[in-house]
């Protein structure tokens, strides 16, 4: 009973360790050839933080930077922040302040799916909502079946 247990606990300390979405990410934000690759599991952790679809600010990047390559030098603003002014100090930090703001000030306060962000975030754009979600779908390769 108790090598059973143990073999119970290590199975999901490893499956802890090993996160797909992590992987997934990666492998994404690679093929992108995008230097946030490197920071796919700062996406995921700021997505659970803040209860986020992992795929939500990655997807943002991808529109508004092409996956963080198309930025003002050395910004770390890959999500158009302020229309591209905004400097960050680091990936990590504009990771972490982007994921918090969409919560707290996007759907916290009423735009819970991301065409209701779009309407905040890229007002008057008709198409950033669509781009987003494009991009939420094809990190997983999956059709998007719902709005986050």
């Amino acid at each position: 009973m108790v090598i059973a247990l143990l073999a119970v606990e290590a199975k999901a300390v490893r499956a802890k360790e090993f996160d797909y979405r992590v992987a997934t990410l990666r492998n994404f934000l690679t093929e992108a050839d995008s230097p946030l690759a490197a920071y796919a599991d700062e996406f995921v952790a700021s997505a659970d933080q803040y209860g986020l679809d992992y795929r939500l600010v990655p997807a943002i990047t991808g529109v508004e930077s092409t996956f963080g390559k198309r930025i003002p030098q050395n910004s770390f603003n890959a999500y158009g922040w302020a229309n591209g002014d905004y400097r960050f100090e680091s990936w990590e930090s504009s990771i972490d302040h982007v994921s918090m703001t969409l919560k707290t000030k996007y759907i916290d306060r009423g735009a819970p799916t991301i065409a209701k962000i779009g309407r905040r975030y890229a007002p008057p754009s008709s198409t950033w909502a669509g781009k987003v979600k494009y991009f939420v779908a094809k990190i997983d390769k999956l059709p998007l079946s719902f709005d986050i």
